[in-house]
């Protein structure tokens, strides 16, 4: 059984994505690593999870499947892509099948909800790496990435329901509103949680001055 090395994952990640590239998932190793240590969960899982947790832009030497444009269910095509590869290096079924189930359970939005303390880590540091100083920068270069606006006041429909009016735009502001201020609630570990309150109070006080700011009031 062969382990899975951050060398070894570096080219599974294309630099063409600036939210989701392979500094994205070195920080969520680190992240996950001292989740892991301080909740006492399996390293190895918790560790080849994460490392193949967006691997979908996989060379296809590796047997990844093509690269989309959607990032929809890009946990399903990781998913299988890990059982690809720690299949081939001789992982036992057991293993595998913990590691895959992480990848499936890591959105937000979508996907299995993680059920064992392995998925529970990787999910925290996954979403953890979406708030606080380092989730403020990411918004606003997906929003630059997706040709969308900073700031963009949203909609009371949107407001309401995460649902946009004809013509809205998604700004940086309305994924905040809708997705990154409700991380913090989310999060499944005690050492999580902890980390999440921080960055949430830095994230929510950065998109409340951005607020003021545009709206003329500081």
């Amino acid at each position: 059984m062969q382990s899975i090395t951050i060398e070894a994952a570096r080219p599974w990640y294309t630099s063409e994505d600036a939210v989701h590239n392979f500094e994205h998932v070195l920080r969520v190793y680190e992240l996950a690593e001292r989740i892991a240590v301080a909740e006492d969960a399996d390293l190895e899982i918790v560790c080849a999870a994460v490392l193949l947790h967006d691997a979908e832009g996989a060379a296809d030497a590796e047997g990844s499947a093509a690269h989309t444009d959607s990032r929809r269910d890009h946990h399903e095509i990781s998913a299988e892509f890990a059982r690809q590869v720690l299949t081939a290096k001789g992982w036992p079924q057991n293993k595998v099948d913990a590691v895959v189930h992480c990848i499936r359970a890591h959105r937000f939005r979508r996907g299995e909800t993680p059920q064992s303390l392995e998925a529970q880590v990787v999910f925290d540091a996954d979403k953890l790496d979406a708030i606080g100083a380092i989730g403020v920068a990411r918004a606003l270069a997906y929003a630059v990435q997706a040709g969308q606006p900073f700031y963009a006041e949203p909609s009371p429909q949107f407001v309401k329901s995460g649902e946009r009016q004809p013509a809205e735009p998604h700004s940086a502001y309305h994924e905040f509103i809708f997705k990154l201020r409700n991380i913090k609630t989310r999060i499944f570990t005690p050492t999580g949680k902890a980390i999440a309150a921080q960055r949430h109070a830095a994230m929510s006080a950065y998109f409340e001055q951005l607020q003021a700011e545009m709206q003329g009031e500081r």
